[in-house]
């Protein structure tokens, strides 16, 4: 599978619908609940979903950093966060399909890669801590077959340097039967089928 809008955006417009409707059905009282992702609490977990997910995506397509004010951000502090993410999501989403962004590459600040690898890095993130938060607050995070696929694909092309730099914890065993889904969120680091006979 290669990475191209038509393999990649289709999605990324798909995974933008999804966190903004997990989003609004994080309430108030969960932001201090645990999340998968080890020490961090809901809170924590969602002002990172939300600062690279939505502004980081749209600042990539846009070939600009982040700035210190995002970076440095509580937007669980707004009550109205999961709306204003909802829209930042769209504007991202809009930022992706402005001509000549998937052209090229994206300074990152260690290396450069190419467009339509980053974006593909950010939606799979995008989608891995939509299903974390999805997770912590008894929601599910779904996802078409094609976009599994392609979290499949994304994880598994790069589960070695995000391990090297605890990104992803080590895979997680799944039974012959998992959906790819699960297999992705697998490899990931993350256990689908927490509970089991």
């Amino acid at each position: 599978m290669e990475e191209r809008m038509d393999t990649v955006y289709p999605y990324l417009v798909e995974a933008a619908a999804e966190a903004a409707r997990v989003a609004a059905g994080v309430g108030p009282d969960r932001l201090d609940a645990p999340s998968p992702c080890g020490e961090w609490d809901v809170r924590t977990l969602v002002n990172h979903w939300v600062l690279y997910g939505s502004h980081g995506l749209e600042h990539r397509a846009r070939r600009l950093r982040l700035p210190a004010a995002l970076t440095e951000r509580d937007f669980t502090a707004d009550e109205d966060w999961a709306a204003c993410y909802a829209a930042q999501l769209d504007r991202a989403v809009a930022a992706w399909a402005a001509p000549g962004t998937w052209d090229g590459s994206v300074d990152l600040g260690f290396a450069e890669q190419p467009a339509p690898e980053v974006a593909a890095l950010i939606w799979a993130e995008l989608v891995l801590h939509g299903w974390d938060v999805a997770h912590a607050t008894g929601q599910e995070f779904r996802v078409s077959d094609g976009a599994a696929a392609l979290l499949l694909h994304v994880v598994e092309k790069n589960a070695a340097i995000y391990r090297q730099y605890e990104g992803f914890a080590d895979p997680v065993e799944v039974p012959a039967g998992a959906s790819v889904y699960e297999r992705a969120l697998a490899r990931s680091g993350r256990d689908p089928l927490p509970v089991r006979s």
